[in-house]
């Protein structure tokens, strides 16, 4: 049974080393806090302990299983033009909100104003479906289009966000630190996938692991999104009013 748990083991660290999840940056950059978790370094480059890695990453699958429970949405955000396109899909795929380009601040700290640009980008984009803006001018038409543009970049990924989120996700805390500190001024636990480069004491679900090769992200992000979904599915349905009357 020993041998088969490390078997067991053994798969997970085996695919997180083919994905390049070990390579850390230079030894100069390591921050700190990053210091327990690594393993060596070779020609001044920093090794993570994947064995560690994959210990931070089932706590932190095991937590985002249960915000998916919770019935809370999770709000994706990874903006690094060589991953975004990773994090969008796993936020379509799972149906969650996301932010995959500039972080507009605000978002968590100042929701009430930023809800009133979602209702700007709703009602503009509801009235160019219905034809109602026809009746301005060309030029009218064309500002209201660059708006709505705007907006769409800006907002569309979060435009469904009614209330703070259950969590935040993110590829590189240094990064999209200013979306880290609003996280954490507001009281949303934060998942990160993090380089060695990273501070991950403030981190509620830090992953050690590379941040920025497009394999390493992919397969972290699969998996943040797959404990996602499941947690989604076990979700509990509310006992109706009449059964508890019964009970």
């Amino acid at each position: 049974m020993a041998e088969m748990n490390k078997t067991a083991f053994q798969m997970p660290i085996d695919d997180m080393f083919e994905a390049g999840a070990h390579y850390g940056y230079s030894r100069s950059r390591r921050h700190p806090s990053f210091r327990s978790v690594i393993f060596a370094s070779k020609s001044g480059v920093d090794i993570i302990d994947l064995e560690q890695t994959g210990a931070y990453l089932e706590r932190a699958k095991a937590f985002v299983s249960d915000v998916g429970k919770s019935g809370k949405k999770m709000l994706f955000v990874g903006t690094k033009p060589s991953i975004k396109v990773f994090m969008e899909s796993a936020a379509d795929t799972a149906g969650q909100p996301f932010v995959i380009n500039r972080w507009i601040g605000g978002l968590l700290t100042n929701m009430p104003e930023i809800k009133k640009r979602f209702a700007r980008l709703k009602d503009l984009s509801v009235k160019r479906e219905k034809g109602e803006l026809s009746m301005y001018t060309k030029k009218e038409r064309l500002l209201f289009d660059r708006e709505i543009e705007k907006l769409e970049v800006n907002f569309g990924g979060v435009a469904a966000l009614e209330n703070l989120p259950g969590a935040l996700f993110v590829i590189d805390p240094r990064e999209e630190k200013i979306a880290v500190t609003e996280a954490l001024q507001t009281g949303v636990p934060v998942i990160a996938l993090a380089n060695s480069d990273c501070d991950i004491s403030n981190i509620a679900y830090p992953i050690p692991a590379n941040d920025s090769t497009q394999r390493s992200v992919s397969y972290f992000v699969d998996a943040i999104r797959d404990a996602y979904m499941a947690g989604r599915k076990e979700m509990i349905a509310p006992i109706p009013d009449a059964e508890k009357a019964d009970k």
